[in-house]
């Protein structure tokens, strides 16, 4: 006579089999979101500095300069109470280092980008938007 074996469920093997491929699939998933949080970031701050880039040319309307010359994110049309608030700590997520140059007929301000390491985001009077493998220098108001 022929005896019936009765599986009544999962053996321990299977079972960790399983939990293994599931942690697999979850520490891939969890490094591609950290991966689009920081372009997400950066794209925050592309547009923080886009903007800023349209609030310099409405400052620079309004006083015919854009100020005190200046290395400084905190005088002269950085200290505006319509360009200010684009520099601040608050306007970005995470930490992001800026840099910002000014003269009376130019200005520059650089950002650093969280998706790739030592690159920077700059946006100057002249209308250039690009990526720049370092911060802009003192006095520099051009991102080229």
């Amino acid at each position: 006579m022929l005896k019936k074996s009765k599986q009544l469920g999962f053996t321990l093997i299977e079972l960790l089999v399983v939990i293994a491929i599931i942690g697999v699939l979850a520490s891939i998933i969890l490094v591609s979101l950290n991966s689009a949080r920081n372009k997400g970031n950066d794209a925050k701050t592309k547009t923080n500095l886009s903007n800023l880039r349209t609030a310099a040319a409405v400052y620079y309307d309004k006083n015919n300069s854009y100020g005190t010359v200046s290395d400084l994110c905190t005088a002269g049309m950085f200290a505006d109470p319509e360009v200010a608030p684009l520099l601040a700590d608050s306007s970005y997520t995470g930490t992001v280092t800026r840099s910002c140059h000014a003269t009376a007929t130019g200005f520059s301000v650089s950002a650093s980008l969280q998706s790739v390491t030592g690159q920077f985001w700059c946006v100057d009077y002249l209308g250039y938007a690009q990526q720049n493998v370092a911060a802009q220098g003192a006095g520099d108001v051009t991102c080229n």
